[in-house]
């Protein structure tokens, strides 16, 4: 007992005792700073939680985890309340505190540490099992696409002629076949064959050698729309199309499909790209191997390292090239002297588009003509790096262009610089157009043979998709111009010259919120003058601009906001709208278009516009013609006089399935309707028969078709009738012996049609067309009646169908014709969803 309290032992008690009383008051000491760690734990977790928590609740993910996560740190954070309101006489329960939120602590970072760095993980092996998922099914859809094939935002261009370019060709194939170059810039002056070097390099064997199929060429423009441009790759590529929200979405797609397509070399070309766009390259760039990026440009784009310059032809080639397109084969024509041809060719500066043109327009002229168009070249034969010049050289080619059928071809030229640039133009519009503004013929011959000139002086070019007519049949519906953008800015650049009130065509191009300086529109009155409107109505109409105008453009972008200005186009006779927005209005002024006889409606982004306000054409008495081009037709209006309605790529169902009126009623006087890629259409509009004036019924690609109404034999003044390429139809109904007044059947590729009419021989038909109607096993007997014709009756078909009718020797005005259809694959639009 004695030994108990000994001074040896009262001080090792003595000193565990002090030991403990440290401690306590260290931790104590501690307290504080612990409390604030805990704090600052919480509050930067606390948002992120709140984040995934939303990821979470989008992904459709079970919220065990979260809450276990959440239940730590509720507990962590009522502890930490508790703590936070101690005062300074409290101080003895520190130490005890100090512990709990210690312990907490330590809980919390072991469950992060732990058990969330487990979840990431599994949760990032789902991600990778799932776009493993996704790259198969992208694989899937390139099972059956191995084949070469060039593709593109309007097609795949055609091998062009690329007469002079050896040298730059080579450099470009040696550029692009090298490692390590993933940008290559191809630059020159407008016109220098910028585009013409990029399409001759897809088709050089070599090229084609390392890249195979992935060869992409994409016309990228002044205004591109990086959404439409992945869209259609994706479409190209053979795979189901996304409907991208924003160009981030467009980005990460093009990502994915790039990576599912570089499992072999990529060549993308990237035409006309415009100074403002170096940003769009830049999103093209995907880091994979062996993918190489073509652009074309007028600037060189230093930050993307190698570059080509194209230079100017030589003297020598550009001599050649002048001569291969001013020298016709035959030898009645003018043929120049060597010094005064020298002369010409100097003047184009070596220029392959001025030479081109130049010499399309001397081709066949006399010794004047050439003599005049050496004096101006050497009037305008000064600073050769301005486009400008250059366009004042190609003027004099223009202003050789002749009056026909009395319009001078100068003013048809001028109307191709009212559609979007680079785009394709059709036949079908500009014969629209003409018919009405010129008074040149309905069928299109005449506007064929303008076509032909300005071909031929090498001021547009010419694309045919499919050939699938005769040339007498004149049917242009798979005619195309293209307008190089140099020869596009000098179609607009006449109509510029001219002041506003004189102007025969406006052209007016509406970017988001951006308006010409004399737009007005109600939304910039402000409040007071929209809530007064009565009142101030009368200054709101002294403002609006009156357009005198035949003809008015109208180009909208996806961000256009349709907030139209009220213009008075009161003499406008055809409307052009250019549209790339999912969503479109027609403007309020159309109402008071009295004058209006043609209206052109094409909407070029990838998805199908919703076309609103349709029925404010329902005033316009006027009205002849409508074309609309990719739009989900709204509810049919009542259009007395309309005469021609052509869809293209639309959507038709609400117009000819919910219809409130049927189509006889809406549009009675119709003489021509053509109906063309429309994949919802799976029957003809109910009444459509009733439509006694109609001539001609174009029903084609539209391959969801499969029945004709029983009563089509009401057509009685029905003169041709396609029905090419509608693969779903069986059959056709035996009322159309009917159709008295016939003269062209053109059932060509559909391919389930197993029967021909019992009468068809009742028909007194110039042309049938039977090519590709693979499942027809036989013909009606009743075509021995053709042999009553008293004109000839041609059949155009392939050699299996020609066999069918060796049966029938006897019908002596029978000409078979074996077609070889010429089918541009490339150049054939998609059919959108």
């Amino acid at each position: 007992m004695a030994d108990l309290f000994s001074g040896g032992a009262v001080g090792a008690v003595m000193g565990e005792l002090l030991k403990g009383a440290i401690a306590t008051i260290n931790k104590g000491l501690a307290f504080k700073p612990t409390l604030e760690s805990n704090i600052e734990t919480l509050k930067s977790l606390a948002p992120q939680v709140e984040e995934m928590k939303k990821y979470n609740n989008m992904l459709d993910r079970p919220i065990d985890e979260i809450s276990r996560l959440e239940r730590h740190m509720r507990a962590g954070e009522e502890l930490v309340q508790k703590c936070s309101k101690f005062r300074w006489w409290r101080g003895l329960s520190f130490p005890y505190y100090q512990n709990k939120l210690g312990r907490e602590n330590e809980a919390l970072q072991r469950h992060l540490a732990v058990n969330v760095a487990a979840e990431n993980k599994r949760d990032l092996m789902e991600v990778v099992t799932g776009m493993r998922m996704i790259l198969e099914i992208l694989l899937k859809g390139f099972e059956h696409h191995h084949e070469y094939r060039l593709v593109g935002l309007c097609g795949a261009p055609e091998e062009p002629e690329c007469m002079g370019m050896d040298a730059p060709l080579s450099k470009l194939r040696i550029d692009l076949l090298k490692d390590g170059v993933s940008v290559l810039v191809l630059t020159g002056l407008g016109g220098s064959g910028k585009s013409t070097l990029a399409k001759k390099i897809c088709w050089d064997p070599q090229v084609k050698d390392k890249f195979g199929g992935n060869i992409f060429f994409v016309t990228v423009s002044k205004t591109p729309n990086l959404k439409t441009i992945v869209e259609t790759l994706y479409e190209h590529c053979g795979c189901r199309v996304p409907k991208f929200q924003t160009d981030e979405d467009a980005v990460n797609g093009l990502g994915v499909l790039l990576r599912v397509v570089g499992q072999n070399p990529i060549l993308l070309v990237l035409d006309d790209v415009w100074p403002c766009s170096e940003a769009v390259i830049e999103k093209f760039k995907i880091q994979i191997s062996d993918y190489k990026i073509l652009v074309t440009s007028r600037v060189a784009f230093p930050r993307f390292g190698t570059s080509c310059q194209l230079d100017k032809l030589d003297h020598v080639h550009a001599v050649s090239l002048f001569c291969h397109f001013a020298q016709p084969n035959d030898k009645s024509s003018y043929i120049p002297d060597e010094n005064l041809v020298h002369e010409i060719v100097r003047g184009c500066k070596g220029s392959p588009l001025a030479l081109k043109v130049t010499a399309g327009s001397l081709c066949k002229q006399p010794f004047e003509v050439w003599q005049n168009m050496k004096e101006h070249l050497q009037r305008h034969s000064i600073l050769e790096s301005n486009s400008t010049n250059l366009l004042s050289r190609l003027q004099q080619s223009l202003d050789l262009l002749e009056n026909k059928f009395s319009i001078n071809e100068k003013v048809c030229f001028m109307d191709l610089g009212l559609f979007p640039e680079d785009q394709r133009i059709p036949f079908a519009a500009l014969i629209d157009m003409w018919a009405e503004l010129y008074n040149l013929n309905e069928d299109g011959s005449n506007a064929m043979s303008i076509i032909h000139d300005l071909t031929t002086r090498n001021l547009i070019n010419v694309i045919v998709t499919r050939k699938v007519a005769k040339d007498t049949d004149m049917y242009y519906n798979n005619h195309f111009v293209l307008v190089h953008d140099l020869l596009r800015e000098l179609a607009i650049r006449q109509s510029i010259e001219e002041k506003f009130e004189q102007k025969e065509r406006v052209m007016i191009e509406l970017n988001g919120d951006n308006r010409p300086e004399w737009w007005v529109g109600l939304n910039q009155l402000g409040i007071i003058g929209r809530s007064f409107s009565y009142i101030l109505g009368m200054l709101y109409r002294q403002k609006q601009l009156k357009v005198a105008a035949r003809i008015l453009s109208i180009s909208t972008d996806e961000t256009f906001n349709s907030d139209w200005c009220d213009m008075q186009p009161d003499e406008a006779e055809v409307l052009i709208l250019n549209l790339h927005s999912s969503q479109y209005s027609l403007p309020e002024f159309t109402e008071k278009m009295h004058k209006l006889k043609v209206l052109i409606v094409t909407n070029y982004g990838f998805h199908r516009s919703e076309l609103n306000n349709f029925e404010r054409l329902g005033s316009l008495t006027n009205l002849k013609r409508i074309r609309l081009e990719k739009v989900s037709i709204p509810s049919l209006c009542i259009l007395k006089n309309l005469r021609k309605l052509s869809l293209h790529m639309c959507n038709t169902w609400q117009a000819f399935e919910r219809y409130s009126i049927q189509i006889s009623d809406a549009m009675p006087n119709l003489v021509e309707m053509s109906i063309d890629y429309c994949k919802d259409l799976v029957k003809l509009p109910d009444g459509l028969c009733n439509i006694t004036p109609l001539k001609k019924l174009s029903i084609t690609n539209c391959h969801k078709l499969s029945v004709l109404p029983q009563d089509i034999a009401k057509l009685e003044n029905l003169e041709v009738l396609r029905l090419c390429s509608c693969s779903d139809l069986v059959e056709m109904p035996d009322s159309v012996k009917g159709l008295n007044k016939l003269s062209c059947l053109d059932i060509s590729d559909c391919l389930n049609l197993t029967k021909l009419p019992d009468d068809i021989g009742e028909l007194k038909l110039e042309k049938l067309y039977l090519k590709g109607c693979s499942k027809l096993r036989e013909l009606p007997y009743s075509v021995v009646n053709f042999g009553n014709l008293k004109h000839k009756i041609h059949v155009i078909c392939d050699e299996e169908m020609a066999s069918l009718w060796e049966n029938f020797p006897t019908i002596p005005n029978l000409k078979i014709e074996i077609s070889i259809v010429e089918v541009n694959l490339n150049w054939l639009p998609g059919v959108h969803s």
